[in-house]
């Protein structure tokens, strides 16, 4: 079937038109330029925390002004494309032309996608915790194949991550792990996936060859920031120091630099070890106590508002996607519905089709609520 390719860059101009929209390119712009003049301040290193904030805001700003421009000039190429393609009757023209419009129809619901993350902490970088749920050793393994997803899909994006904690299980896999996701909007993606997760499969730890279901539970939050208001009293807090530990047991430091925290009017725990100094996990640990306690009181705020409204209804589920390995190959996202019949695939980190499902989904659960 012709592609008619009229329609689809008429489709293509209508999405962009909406997401100029959202972008407000003339106030980003604006604020290009008066980020441009702070940075440019002959004090601005004087302090560091600061002058890291101005610069890495004026780096988003570009980027995002960038990326709306860029997607325009590719939308022009590729109707001088095809125009050429057609006048001439050159059909290897006419499909690169296709080709090229494959990518930039990805390309432009990506950055569509961005557009509807308006959260408060949609922009943050984000820290991402799974555990091994229900299922023995099968759950361990499973945690680790997430994980593994996770930062495939960091890669295949060249973004940033950094493991803070791995605690691992006796005989295969985690028992929990906490990693950093270190780029602009990665709560605002990854926020979709926390939940539990189900994987069914022949255990290759059962040596009858049975089929086990097992679980994991994805926890994502938004990495602390410098000025947010999230102050822990010391007497709030109950501070352990332990050795760090490989797989297995095996020791991986011979001195106490491990940090576990305890915030005791919560019972949340933080565990860190991967850092150098027992300085440094303390750091890190108390960096991601506060991320939880501000995301904590955001939740119990929207809970409020909530029950204020007479709606008690939770708005995630239990299971909210399914790995099935056996007896069929399929992958499916029980909210949005979305699936794919290719788990290898998603375990080495395809998931985008899922995260831009389920920021769709979860803007129209919003949308209703409001």
């Amino acid at each position: 079937m012709a592609v008619d390719f009229t329609q689809e860059i008429k489709d293509l101009r209508a999405t962009m038109d909406s997401v100029r929209g959202v972008t407000n390119l003339d106030e980003l712009a604006r604020t290009i330029d008066e980020l441009e003049q702070q940075a440019s301040a002959p004090d601005l290193w004087d302090d560091p925390d600061a002058a890291q904030q101005v610069t890495s805001a004026l780096s988003r700003a570009n980027s995002e002004r960038d990326r709306v421009l860029g997607m325009d000039a590719r939308i022009e190429d590729l109707e001088t494309l095809v125009e050429m393609g057609q006048e001439e009757g050159d059909a290897a023209t006419l499909e690169e032309a296709e080709r090229d419009l494959a990518t930039l129809k990805k390309d432009v619901g990506e950055l569509e996608v961005r557009t509807l993350l308006a959260g408060e902490y949609d922009e943050r970088e984000a820290v991402v915790t799974i555990r091994a749920g229900a299922g023995g050793v099968d759950a361990a393994d499973f945690a680790e194949m997430l994980m593994r997803m996770y930062l495939r899909w960091a890669e295949r994006h060249g973004y940033p991550t950094k493991v803070m904690d791995t605690s691992y299980a006796e005989e295969a896999g985690l028992k929990s792990a906490t990693f950093e996701v270190n780029v602009p909007y990665a709560f605002g993606h990854l926020s979709v996936e926390a939940g539990t997760h189900r994987l069914v499969r022949i255990s290759p730890f059962d040596n009858q060859g049975r089929r086990q279901t097992s679980f994991a539970a994805v926890e994502v939050i938004p990495l602390i920031e410098s000025d947010d208001s999230v102050d822990i009293p010391e007497n709030e807090l109950k501070i352990d120091v332990f050795r760090s530990s490989g797989p297995g047991g095996q020791s991986v430091n011979t001195t106490d630099s491990a940090v576990r925290m305890t915030h005791l009017p919560t019972g949340i725990v933080v565990s860190m070890q991967n850092e150098k100094s027992q300085i440094q996990n303390r750091a890190a640990a108390l960096r991601v106590l506060q991320s939880r306690l501000l995301l904590q009181r955001k939740a119990e705020e929207a809970a409020v508002k909530k029950e204020m409204a007479g709606d008690v209804k939770a708005s995630w589920g239990d299971q909210m996607r399914s790995y099935v390995l056996n007896p069929y190959q399929m992958v499916k996202d029980l909210r949005t519905e979305f699936e794919t019949g290719n788990p290898s695939a998603v375990f080495d980190g395809d998931i985008d089709g899922f995260i831009e499902a389920g920021i769709r989904w979860q803007i129209g659960q919003n949308r209703q609520q409001d």
